[in-house]
């Protein structure tokens, strides 16, 4: 019986420092050509464009201000953005890791440019024309 709890104990252990090393990678990964695509597809780089509810760089809508707000909460973090955080870039570039880092924990490229655009329930078919005028705008 001891040995079957130390089989479960390392196992967990093992599951806990992959999830870690996971999360250590996602803080790393370069998100650099997918933003300045995605920015340039929905903005052309202008901080102060505005779509409807989408503003910004990266045309943010409220909803996903209040998305990273509760991630950041769930973490612990003190940190909090406001509606006005999207007409900055690079606050708008930190809440798109932050949404990525959650939503995309893997750094899948396509899933990240699918979530931007159709959001986290995102429809396949419906972001596919996104999906390829972004990966046009990387290359």
């Amino acid at each position: 019986m001891m040995r079957f709890f130390k089989v479960v104990i390392v196992s967990f252990l093992m599951i806990l420092a992959s999830s870690v090393e996971a999360n250590a990678q996602s803080s790393k990964f370069n998100w650099g050509p997918v933003m300045d695509a995605i920015i340039q597809l929905e903005s052309k780089g202008n901080a102060l464009a505005v779509n409807g509810s989408y503003v910004g760089v990266l045309q943010i809508s409220p909803i996903l201000v209040k998305e990273c707000n509760n991630i950041l909460k769930s973490r612990g973090s003190s940190k909090r953005y406001t509606l006005s955080d999207r007409f900055n870039a690079t606050k708008s570039k930190e809440m798109f890791v932050v949404i990525q880092s959650f939503h995309n924990p893997l750094n899948n490229i396509e899933k990240a440019i699918r979530l931007w655009s159709g959001g986290i329930k995102y429809d396949v078919a419906k972001t596919q024309r996104y999906l390829t005028r972004v990966l046009k705008l990387m290359r």
